[in-house]
């Protein structure tokens, strides 16, 4: 059933991807944009190279982190998972969708166990690099939007704070989640910003005019020759529109 559609949130956040192997290149953009992001997101990539002590030195800089680990394995590893990450307080923390009802309650309920230190917990929907066709070939009827919808609804039902999903799909799950449920929006490209390999994108205005909690934004800040400035130039610009 629909719920109100107002969305009371002011201008999204935006969150830094450090997608890198490197921990010294990591430290050294969360140093650049420090101040100009209201979080950094730490990946598969990192993770996997660093670690528990890489991650421990990134947040030793202050800010708030998004733990986009995507878990996704049978109910009691995942929550097992959740149990030692959490000690880690991540922000944010998040598990796939598609692993299903039984996963995300097994995920939520643990996290819960965190007390005051609960990370925010979040399900992946449909990645921001998958199309409809991409869709199909993996056994996927209907569309994107269809399937973000879809798993965003099992999401809230099993404990879930809010989704990670395109910008594309923002204003369907406000209509159908209401104005609490968390919006964490990738595949976000300034205007004149190169695409990449995401394939539903829009720009930082669009999405935060849509309803967009956070934004994650990366190469248009990494790969810019003065990260701190782009990341201070989308700031200013998500702060225009919403005035």
């Amino acid at each position: 059933m629909s719920q109100n559609t107002a969305h009371t949130a002011s201008r999204a956040e935006v969150y830094c991807p450090l997608d890198t192997p490197d921990l010294a290149h990591a430290e050294a953009m969360a140093k650049q944009v420090a101040g100009a992001v209201d979080g950094l997101k730490i990946g598969l990539e990192f993770f996997y190279a660093q670690g528990v002590t890489g991650y421990q030195a990134l947040a030793a800089h202050g800010a708030p982190i998004f733990l986009d680990l995507k878990l996704h394995d049978i109910p009691n590893t995942v929550a097992s998972a959740v149990r030692a990450l959490a000690p880690l307080k991540p922000a944010l923390l998040n598990v796939h969708g598609g692993g299903g009802a039984a996963m995300m309650k097994a995920a939520s309920d643990a996290a819960k166990e965190a007390g005051n230190d609960a990370p925010t917990m979040l399900a992946v929907t449909v990645l921001t690099s998958l199309s409809e066709a991409d869709l199909h070939n993996i056994g996927v009827s209907g569309s994107p939007r269809d399937q973000v919808l879809r798993l965003a609804s099992l999401a809230r039902a099993n404990g879930m704070d809010g989704v990670v999903c395109s910008a594309h799909e923002i204003i369907a799950l406000r209509q159908e989640m209401g104005p609490a449920f968390k919006l964490i929006v990738p595949g976000i490209r300034p205007a004149g910003s190169a695409v990449n390999d995401q394939k539903r994108i829009m720009t930082p205005v669009e999405a935060q005019t849509a309803g967009a909690d956070i934004l994650v934004i990366g190469r248009p800040i990494t790969s810019h020759q003065n990260p701190a400035q782009a990341a201070q130039d989308i700031a200013a610009s998500l702060r225009a529109g919403d005035a």
